[in-house]
């Protein structure tokens, strides 16, 4: 954790970038605000997202245009139940003139990754995600390859109870930094999104790219300066003991399982940090951490038979816990 104090001429720099990145989001992106901080924050700290909601609420739109906005390299991957291993990672293949074996990459190795729909594939081709997600590195028979250092993986998730899908092994959900649920949009929003849609018909491959690696390693360092209190880590680790033994915070043990890892608590300073960038404050407040709350712990506690059976959510339990911990 940088001791190093960002400078207001540097706040004002990355304020700018984001913003001339939010504007030419809003240009074929309406609505959906909460999802497209969540995936900038994601991409200041190096985390990966999962976002879920039913079809047509441009999750796919949003991540190709923030793709394309980057300067980076995109690839889309879609996930069905045939898929291999083998189909994303990469395969070694025989080459009959030399007598030896060649590796061809897979569509992993590159920047941004869509990972459309990933939950209708099966759990073996969820593990081969695992290694990148975590290392940054890919195996292919005995060799590794390091990744790029601006490595993230968006993906799609339909909501469970569709048909055609498989629950992500929890070591993959955990590597995930949020998990934002979508819904649909306004009224307003909607009446907005045909009017656009129906005379102008914005295109997403029409967006320039507006970042480079070089701006994005200085929004990075940018994230690393913003100050933190010992108070405001001590309450983030408060937070998450919570999760784990609910009792000791007047809550009740009956309705969590288990609770969130210490990767969640890293999870918390960095998005906290970035949150706190975006809204233009040189030092995290209690209401940045509140912020990424529910992105950074949705995923991360498992409700209960109890709880289900009460039908109490997973964001309900969140809710509860943030009630009861002490506020700094």
């Amino acid at each position: 954790m940088s001791k190093e104090k960002i400078k207001s001429a540097d706040l004002e720099k990355s304020l700018e970038i984001i913003g001339e990145v939010l504007s030419s989001l809003e240009k074929v992106i309406i609505g959906q605000k909460n999802m497209i901080e969540k995936i900038i924050i994601a991409f200041l700290v190096d985390g990966h997202v999962l976002l879920e909601g039913v079809p047509g609420l441009a999750k796919t739109a949003t991540i190709r245009a923030i793709a394309q906005l980057s300067g980076l390299d995109f690839n889309r991957i879609q996930f069905t139940p045939d898929l291999l291993p083998g189909d994303i990672l990469g395969i070694e293949m025989y080459n009959q003139k030399t007598g030896g074996f060649k590796i061809k990459k897979g569509p992993l190795f590159s920047n941004v990754i869509l990972a459309d729909e990933i939950n209708r594939a099966p759990s073996k081709v969820q593990s081969a995600l695992l290694q990148a997600m975590e290392e940054k590195q890919i195996t292919i028979g005995e060799t590794t390859f390091a990744l790029d250092e601006n490595y993230t993986i968006l993906a799609t998730q339909n909501p469970m109870e569709q048909e055609g899908t498989y629950p992500l092994p929890e070591a993959q959900l955990d590597r995930f930094l949020f998990k934002v649920t979508m819904d649909y949009p306004t009224k307003e929003e909607e009446i907005q999104i045909a009017k656009v849609y129906a005379v102008d018909k914005p295109k997403t491959e029409e967006i320039k790219p507006l970042l480079n690696k070089k701006k994005i390693k200085f929004l990075k360092e940018s994230v690393e300066k913003i100050y933190i209190d010992e108070k405001l880590i001590e309450y983030i680790v408060n937070i998450i003991d919570a999760t784990r033994y609910p009792q000791n915070y007047r809550l009740d043990d009956t309705l969590i399982s288990f609770g969130a890892s210490p990767r969640a608590t890293l999870s918390f300073i960095k998005a906290s940090k970035a949150n706190a960038l975006l809204e233009g404050s040189t030092f995290v407040k209690v209401d940045n951490i509140k912020n990424v709350a529910f992105e950074i712990l949705r995923h991360r506690i498992f409700r209960s038979y109890e709880a289900e059976a009460q039908d109490i959510t997973t964001d309900n339990l969140i809710e509860k816990i943030l009630f009861s911990v002490h506020t700094p």
